[in-house]
């Protein structure tokens, strides 16, 4: 079917996933007091806003998808969409997502909408996802846009919640990242994509996400301590800290197999980062961080 064609190109389960994280920053920061048209327009004008980015993305990534087994069978490497009509699709939906934003949120949402899109589409999939290591960390900054879009429609400004939004899932973004890059090595490696464990070594890899897993553990921990969550939370987002460390820390473990051990530490992440959207959702009622320092 031509709509399914249409349907595939935009990554429907990266927009499902960003759809949880916006609704997460926007819950978070409405504190109870949701209005159900600013709530819709800012999850459906990103979802649009999303959905362009990943058309452009498989636009610009034709000519190594054909290299790649998971993306060999894309609508653009099959030949199943021309290039001109994807380019027209994505910018449709382009258009169609930042006017819903612009029209029904405000200018600083709308404004982070937009500069997520450029590093997804112009820094990471134009540029530095073919040379460089760090295409990965440079990329991390679009995916950690829609809870901080999601915050700012409410707030109109750019805070301290919002910036430990863009930390936390830059932070989630890493060992998440590099987990793909482990379990689809052969994928990246014959592709010539120069990600971390292609580059440098999953051992190198395996390091970075050890450590990365800490930092998002301290990350999440701080949205609770200063005051933007409650107790619920904070145990939560301890729990699969310390569940997703375990598991990053079995990669050591002798005879391990790389390829399951990553695809146990990918779809952990998942759960991971579900779980901390949900909980910030649901368990919005402001602490004082000086109880809960007290507490601790």
């Amino acid at each position: 079917m031509k709509l399914k064609r249409y349907l595939l190109i935009t990554k429907p389960g990266i927009i499902f996933g960003n759809l949880i994280a916006v609704a997460g920053g926007y819950f978070l920061a409405a504190q109870g007091q949701i209005d159900p048209v600013l709530l819709l327009a800012t999850v459906i004008g990103l979802s649009l806003v999303v959905a362009s980015g990943c058309v452009m993305n498989n636009c610009i990534d034709r000519d190594i998808d054909r290299h790649m087994q998971r993306t060999r069978g894309r609508v653009l490497v099959t030949g199943q969409i021309s290039l001109l009509a994807a380019l027209t699709h994505g910018a449709v939906l382009g258009f169609a997502g930042f006017g819903m934003l612009w029209w029904f949120t405000n200018p600083l949402a709308t404004a982070l909408a937009a500069v997520g899109f450029v590093i997804y589409v112009g820094f990471y999939s134009l540029w530095l996802k073919r040379s460089s290591v760090y295409g990965t960390l440079v990329g991390s900054l679009s995916g950690a846009m829609p809870p901080v879009v999601g915050y700012c429609a409410v707030t109109g400004q750019f805070d301290t919640g919002a910036a430990l939004l863009l930390l936390i899932f830059c932070l989630w973004q890493m060992p998440h990242s590099y987990a793909i890059a482990i379990f689809r090595f052969d994928d990246y490696s014959a592709a010539g994509i120069p990600v971390l464990p292609v580059k440098e070594g999953i051992r190198v890899a395996k390091q970075h996400i050890v450590w990365y897993i800490i930092a998002f553990a301290a990350a999440a921990l701080m949205l609770a301590v200063s005051g933007f969550t409650g107790y619920g939370y904070l145990l939560i987002a301890l729990l699969v800290s310390i569940w997703w460390l375990v598991i990053a820390l079995s990669g050591y473990r002798r005879q391990v197999d790389d390829q399951i051990w990553a695809r146990k530490l990918f779809g952990f992440s998942i759960i991971a980062i579900t779980a901390l959207s949900l909980m910030m959702s649901i368990d919005f009622r402001l602490l004082p961080a000086q109880a809960l320092f007290a507490a601790l």
